[in-house]
């Protein structure tokens, strides 16, 4: 039996009478990478933004954990952590200081336990020996990371990150790419990925989830998108040009 950890049940987006998201569905699975792509101005910003609940669809619902996200937004968003757009700190805190205040904003987080949680996901992020350094002094690569730890606090089963490897050198990709195995792994997380970034997916993703013009075009395993020796990126452009 599948563990669904998501559920988007036929969402629609309407700006003003213009409808810029069309009847979309889609379910996510525990413990699997789902690549999310599509054109610019596809909706893929706006289709997290409601899976979020930062904003409200039209017309159908999200679910997150069997809760919906309209009706029971604290138990539903209690179970998700998301880098909506690049992680924005204050410079002048250090990584540990930045962890702390958000900490306090998780119930979840009880206060005897909040240093030991935070030390737990700077060693998962690699910044156990950074963690009192201030942000100002980290590389894109470190800030990155800080933001995937900033996504764990109170423990999510589920994390959207959009476009998280935007800057990074190799080096940087390849550093994250591994902190999201390791976290698929060891805590079963699934992860939701929007980046245009198509080959550093293909490297990652079990499945894909393909956007056009506010309608969820396709969807299913990597090997049944890109046949054996094939880039994503020509896959891709076949399928949206």
């Amino acid at each position: 039996m599948t563990n669904i950890i998501m559920e988007v049940k036929q969402i629609t987006k309407n700006i003003g009478k213009r409808p810029i998201i069309h009847e979309s569905s889609f379910q996510l699975e525990q413990g699997k990478i789902y690549g999310f792509i599509g054109p610019n101005g596809a909706g893929k910003t706006t289709v997290m933004r409601i899976m979020t609940g930062l904003i409200q669809p039209t017309s159908g619902e999200v679910r997150i954990d069997s809760y919906s996200v309209k009706t029971q937004r604290q138990q539903a968003i209690a179970r998700v952590g998301a880098i909506i757009e690049s992680p924005v700190f204050f410079e002048y805190m250090t990584g540990r200081q930045v962890l702390r205040n958000l900490s306090r904003l998780h119930p979840t987080i009880k206060s005897n336990q909040r240093e030991e949680h935070i030390e737990k996901l700077l060693t998962t992020v690699g910044l156990e020996k950074r963690g009192d350094d201030k942000v100002r002094t980290y590389s894109l690569g470190m800030k990155q990371r800080l933001g995937i730890a900033q996504s764990m606090l109170g423990s999510p089963k589920l994390l959207l990150l959009d476009e998280p490897s935007n800057g990074l050198d190799p080096i940087g990709m390849r550093e994250l790419r591994d902190i999201i195995f390791k976290l698929r792994e060891s805590e079963n997380l699934a992860f939701f990925i929007s980046s245009h970034l198509l080959d550093e997916l293909q490297q990652m993703c079990d499945e894909l989830i393909i956007i056009r013009e506010g309608s969820i075009i396709l969807k299913g395993p990597k090997e049944d998108i890109v046949k054996e020796g094939q880039r994503l990126e020509d896959a891709f452009l076949e399928l949206v040009q």
